[in-house]
C-alpha cells in the first residue's frame, strides 16, 4: 500500500503552521468488468458540492476503516459490498480538513444502486469526463491510468 500527501489549494497559508488532526476516510472504487468505474458528485451543503469524486465518508469512532467503507457504501448508494480490497492511502491537506483516504478497490456488491444523498452518479473510464474533479479524486485516475499502462 502507498501513502503520499497531497496539498488541494497550496495557495491557502495554514494558522500558525498548527497540526490539525487528520480525518480519516474510507473511499470505494467501485469497479466493473468492462473497466468503468463509479464517480459521484458531492451533495448540495458539502464542502466541494457538485464536485465527482468516489463515493466513500468518514470512519466513525469504534468502526475499522473496512467497516466504515462498507457502512459508506449502504447509505450512499443502497449497496452491500462483497469483494473489496485495501489498494492506497493519500493524505490531502483540503481547506476545511486534514483527510487520510483509504482507497479500496470493490470489485462487487449486491442490491440496486440508488443514489440517497440526491447526489449524480456516473460510471467514467479514462480519460474521465465528469468536471470539475476532487483534488483528493485525481490521484486515483493517475493510479488507474498507470495500472492500465495509459500513462
Amino acid at each position: 500500500m502507498t501513502q503520499s500527501l497531497r496539498i488541494a489549494d497550496p495557495d491557502i497559508a495554514r494558522e500558525g503552521g498548527t497540526q490539525r488532526p487528520e480525518v480519516q476516510v474510507a473511499v470505494g472504487v467501485l469497479l466493473r468488468a468492462d473497466g468503468a468505474f463509479l464517480l459521484t458528485s458531492r451533495p448540495v451543503g458539502k464542502a466541494y458540492a457538485g464536485y465527482w469524486e468516489f463515493p466513500g465518508g468518514k470512519v466513525e469512532p469504534g468502526e475499522s476503516i473496512q467497516q466504515a467503507l462498507c457502512r459508506e457504501l449502504q447509505e450512499e448508494l443502497g449497496i452491500l459490498v462483497t469483494a473489496a480490497t485495501s489498494w492506497k492511502v493519500e493524505v490531502v491537506d483540503y481547506p476545511h480538513a486534514l483527510v487520510r483516504l483509504h482507497f479500496f478497490k470493490v470489485t462487487a456488491w449486491s442490491g440496486t444502486m440508488q443514489m440517497r444523498e440526491q447526489q449524480a452518479a456516473r460510471w467514467e473510464t479514462l480519460p474521465v469526463t465528469a468536471s470539475p474533479i476532487l483534488p483528493g479524486t485525481i490521484p486515483v485516475l493517475e493510479w488507474l491510468a498507470l495500472e492500465s499502462g495509459r500513462i
